[in-house]
């Protein structure tokens, strides 16, 4: 089942227009999350919205937004007055202009969005827009209000729906001028060069993220797990690190060796399914897969739980 659109609303150039919908492309439900308890007896740690001087809880309906002018001093802004400020954006995608991707510095890239038709009417127009910006090889650049902000977004084609980035203004940008200034200027010798070069190569391959791991994650589900089972996790050592280089000639020679003795990437992981979820779930007592495994879980029949005694209960006993 697909997730619920973030935005609806029209994609429009110029006088085609057709009904829309903005969904995230990225998750992080399957990610392992905490939540705060009180150490003492064990129950979650609840927010409540206080007034910093009388200190007494306010109600949703007694809370608005204010611009901070000073320490003490806030300019009020209604809920009204926000929604007075609604720009066309809000409801509709309008195509500015047109660019080729490698125009758009990677700094200014934020989060992708999949934009698919919004019900069975305006596939024509769609196809119309898709495949136009298909055709000229560039990136379509519009606006669209999120979370109550308007922000820049770069269309593209992929598959047959739009893939749709958010872009940051440039006043979100900082210049590398002030982090870079430092760093001394050194000419780098072309046998120095070379044996870089060398050890790319051998470590070079094609970009498959289903090889990738999430080693934090496997640890915290291992972590998790053994805590579970009453196993308590050994410490561990401090890794070990190669010291100072004194001869960086020295240090890449070796470099390269290690890198002729290991295996290519390609064949690290060859005839090996991707793994659909983090290696190490399948053992665990209660699977940690996120939100919809949840939900799968729930509907399941109902099973016979092991419950462990908290600590409160074996004292009330």
């Amino acid at each position: 089942m697909a997730p619920r659109a973030n935005w609806k609303g029209f994609l429009r150039l110029s006088l085609v227009t057709c009904p829309v919908a903005l969904y995230p492309a990225t998750s992080d439900a399957e990610k392992v999350s905490f939540n705060q308890i009180n150490r003492k007896t064990g129950h979650r740690i609840k927010y409540a919205k206080v007034d910093a001087d009388t200190g007494e809880e306010v109600a949703s309906e007694d809370i608005t937004k204010g611009y901070k002018v000073d320490t003490d001093t806030y300019i009020e802004v209604s809920k009204d007055e926000l929604e007075d400020l609604a720009l066309e954006s809000t409801h509709t995608i309008e195509i500015d202009e047109f660019v080729p991707k490698t125009d758009i510095d990677s700094r200014y890239l934020i989060r992708p969005y999949y934009l698919v038709p919004d019900g069975k009417v305006g596939h024509d127009a769609f196809a119309v827009i898709r495949e136009t910006v298909r055709s000229m090889n560039k990136v379509a650049i519009g606006r669209v209000v999120l979370t109550n902000r308007e922000h820049i977004v770069a269309l593209e084609p992929l598959g047959k729906g739009l893939m749709g980035t958010l872009l940051r203004y440039p006043y979100e940008v900082r210049s590398e001028d002030e982090y870079f200034d430092d760093i001394q200027d050194v000419k780098v010798t072309k046998d120095m060069l070379d044996l870089a070069k060398h050890i790319v190569e051998k470590k070079s391959g094609s970009f498959e993220p289903e090889k990738f791991e999430d080693h934090y994650e496997t640890a915290l589900i291992d972590l998790i797990n053994k805590k579970r089972s009453g196993i308590r996790p050994a410490a561990k050592s401090a890794p070990k690190t190669g010291g100072n280089v004194i001869n960086l000639m020295d240090a890449l020679k070796r470099s390269l060796t290690n890198e002729r003795q290991a295996p290519p990437p390609a064949a690290k992981l060859k005839g090996k399914k991707p793994k659909k979820r983090i290696e190490g779930q399948r053992e665990m007592l209660l699977p940690i897969s996120g939100k919809r495994a949840a939900k799968e879980q729930a509907k399941a029949p109902a099973a016979k739980k092991t419950v462990r005694t908290s600590v409160r209960s074996k004292k009330a006993g």
